[in-house]
């Protein structure tokens, strides 16, 4: 292996090895405590964008099965581990984590103090970084070409993260139907999933439902989706700054307020399409709403976040990948917060009562789990059944 560099904006340098693609790539340096589902990770749109780096001191041993895959690839721009697992030991192994970064263009870097790192971003909160390997590092010569550096990473910030994620071919201007449904199999229901980089495990929830899903691009406009006469709508995850999406909370914002005319008017109640929001589709269901939202200081990542549910008080675990979430103080009147994060009291989840609608922050579809909030697919079902018998 050959040297490599990680340079954080606060003119930090780690010193390691070179893994995955080789040359210099930026991003947002965060860390995930995730002792599983790295393959799950690295596949995840939401983190486009981010230099990610893995607490679990050894990663790869269990190597890559394209099957557990939450997209086509991967985006995220960098990869930081402690040790590698050079010899991965799994019955459904089908090749290595390093093979892996290669093929996708993935420049990492192992064997530097992660623990260290993670403390570093605890404390300052996330920041820009930079991995260099190979040629690139040997420009790592002078303080003067170190400055050089540190001016272009603390200029890097992430933009049109929803497009840059986006791999839908949308068709006639509506999208894809789940490949898996056969035309002689009989659905319960017929969901509309809009697409923000949605992970693939949200779809399999629904389809193993008896659901056909039909996948829409993040800027189909609400009377596209009205228009498909769908029995329910899930606004999926993605990345970056929900604020940024002006144009797709717009649409949203329609949705609701068609769905609260419907009601008003007294219509038949299968009129209104019931929403089910995760992550930045619950931030931006909270924003269409009137809501606001905020930057956290490092953000929850990892699949051990625990939530509490306020109206029976129980506390669950749950997998989590967000820089941002709702105020709580925020929420308008006709919306109730229905899950508190223990551990730094943000909103987790959020029910309106003036449409059928309800989101969550963390991933009740997690892969490799937790699976404790799987339910929350039960209750959105039975949400659609209310509205459509």
């Amino acid at each position: 292996m050959s040297k490599a560099y990680l340079i954080l904006a606060d003119g930090s340098v780690f010193e390691g090895m070179a893994i995955g693609a080789r040359g210099k790539t930026i991003g947002e340096t965060v860390f995930t405590t995730g002792m599983t589902g790295y393959v799950e990770t690295l596949t995840d749109p939401s983190y486009f964008g981010q230099i990610v780096t893995q607490t679990f001191p050894l990663i790869g041993n269990y190597g890559i099965e394209r099957e557990d895959f939450e997209s086509k690839r991967s985006f995220v721009s960098g990869y930081v581990v402690r040790e590698l697992c050079e010899g991965p030991s799994n019955f459904r192994c089908q090749g290595d984590l390093d093979s892996f970064l290669k093929s996708q263009g993935i420049v990492g870097i192992c064997g530097i103090d992660t623990r260290a790192l993670t403390k570093k971003l605890r404390e300052s909160g996330v920041m820009n970084g930079m991995i260099l390997s190979e040629g690139e590092s040997d420009r790592l010569c002078s303080e003067g070409q170190i400055q050089n550096f540190l001016e272009e990473i603390r200029a890097y910030k992430i933009e049109n993260a929803v497009k840059s994620v986006q791999t839908i071919e949308a068709k006639d201007g509506i999208g894809e139907t789940s490949p898996s449904n056969s035309s002689n199999f009989t659905f319960k229901y017929s969901i509309c999933l809009l697409d923000f980089g949605a992970k693939a495990n949200i779809q399999r929830e629904l389809e193993k439902r008896g659901c056909k899903v039909t996948r829409v691009p993040y800027d189909c406009s609400a009377e596209k989706i009205i228009a498909m006469k769908p029995d329910g709508i899930m606004l999926s995850n993605g990345p970056g700054d929900p604020a940024e999406n002006t144009g797709v909370i717009e649409e949203i914002r329609k949705l609701c307020e068609w769905n609260r005319e419907t009601l008003r008017q007294g219509q038949e109640k299968g009129c209104a399409i019931p929403i089910f929001g995760i992550c930045l589709g619950h931030q931006m269901l909270s924003l269409a709403r009137g809501a606001k939202t905020c930057r956290l200081k490092y953000g929850h990542r990892g699949g051990n976040h625990p939530v509490k549910d306020l109206k029976s008080g129980r506390v669950y675990i749950t997998s989590q990948n967000h820089g941002y979430a709702v105020e709580s103080a925020s929420l308008p009147d006709f919306a109730r917060e229905t899950f508190v994060n223990l551990n730094d009291g943000t909103c987790e989840g959020v029910e309106y009562t003036d449409i059928p609608a309800f989101s969550v922050q963390f991933h009740p579809e997690a892969c490799g789990g937790p699976h404790d909030t799987n339910f929350l697919f039960d209750r959105f079902l039975e949400m659609v059944k209310n509205a459509t018998e």
